[in-house]
């Protein structure tokens, strides 16, 4: 039995798994990518799609937790998956799993490191270059609360994985994506996914001078930092999109809490501190927690909005703080 099990105005709960939000929805024709292996449940491609509305998604480190389940189900639906993985022999396993049960999936695999920036533009060249459109890109990939470390371009890991890698991978497909837009005159959709714990970053907020500071780190902090950076991505970009008059909208969200791979640095006592008022752990193949599915599928509303779980979309930080985020990270 499930703690959260009422139906919101989309007919859909908490307890609502991938194949009962995507049923009778034809992907047909469809490509996919999303970033990740947690926090994204199949919900946000069912919201609002048409049977026959052509959408591209895009899909990256899926070989575990939610992102597999994702990868499955999108191809179970006919959709043209594309999964960017940085074990590549993982990558095939799960991909032959989902062939063994579903003979008629079309699924791609390629290499994809977010911690490393040298991977990210690897992979954005090779996507450019195959000729396929993108209306929709889900930035959900992450690792939570790691002990220190510098990625490959000596960045703290969290910040490289959750929101550098992130950053550029977006840069780098936008042009692909406003050209899907204008061809298809189909609005194209952005989603980071964050955290609630993007409000327990440091007391200043980003440490945009300390970030590889190894004194003075504390992982879940970091972790807060790195979630606080996706919200404020997503806000700039919105409003530079807006202002180009382009038909793409980029918004935030805490997808809740699944008891996936993100969760192997902490003990069974830290999973299960996760807050009772707000989300339940749950196993990735089952019933999922968060809403990416509705941001890409579903009419959204401007200004760009954080979405917590599970109604409410909170304001943004202030515009200054986004844009002051832009310019340091670009």
């Amino acid at each position: 039995m499930w703690l959260f099990s009422r139906k919101g105005p989309s007919g859909f709960s908490a307890s609502s798994t991938a194949e009962e939000v995507t049923r009778g929805i034809d992907g047909t024709g469809l490509t996919a990518i999303i970033t990740g292996t947690y926090s994204h449940s199949m919900e946000m491609f069912a919201f609002g799609m048409k049977m026959d509305e052509q959408r591209d998604f895009s899909l990256t480190r899926a070989t575990s937790g939610i992102g597999a389940e994702t990868a499955r189900v999108l191809a179970l639906r006919g959709v043209h998956v594309v999964m960017g993985i940085r074990d590549i022999k993982a990558g095939k396993k799960i991909k032959e799993e989902m062939i063994r049960d579903n003979s008629k999936g079309k699924i791609d695999v390629m290499e994809l490191d977010l911690s490393s920036m040298e991977s990210v533009r690897k992979f954005a060249s090779q996507f450019n270059s195959c000729g396929l459109p993108l209306n929709i890109l889900i930035n959900n990939a992450g690792i939570m609360a790691t002990p220190f470390k510098l990625s490959k371009d000596n960045i703290e890991l969290q910040f490289a994985t959750n929101h550098i890698g992130h950053f550029l991978l977006t840069n780098l497909l936008l042009d692909t994506m406003k050209q899907t837009s204008i061809e298809h005159r189909k609005e194209g959709r952005i989603v980071n996914v964050s955290s609630r714990r993007h409000r327990f970053s440091y007391p200043e907020g980003i440490q945009f001078a300390k970030i590889n500071d190894k004194s003075g780190y504390n992982s879940l902090s970091a972790y807060g930092q790195s979630k606080l950076a996706n919200v404020l991505h997503a806000n700039e970009l919105a409003r530079l999109l807006k202002d180009e008059g382009l038909e793409i909208t980029a918004n935030s969200l805490h997808p809740g809490a699944i008891a996936t791979n993100l969760f192997r640095h902490h003990n069974l006592i830290d999973v299960t501190r996760v807050p009772k008022g707000e989300n339940a752990i749950v196993k990735a193949e089952a019933p999922t927690f968060g809403h990416p599915i509705q941001k890409v599928t579903k009419p959204v509303e401007a200004p760009p909005k954080y979405w917590p779980v599970p109604k409410s979309p909170s304001p943004p930080p202030p515009p200054h703080e986004a844009s002051c985020a832009w310019v340091l990270l670009a």
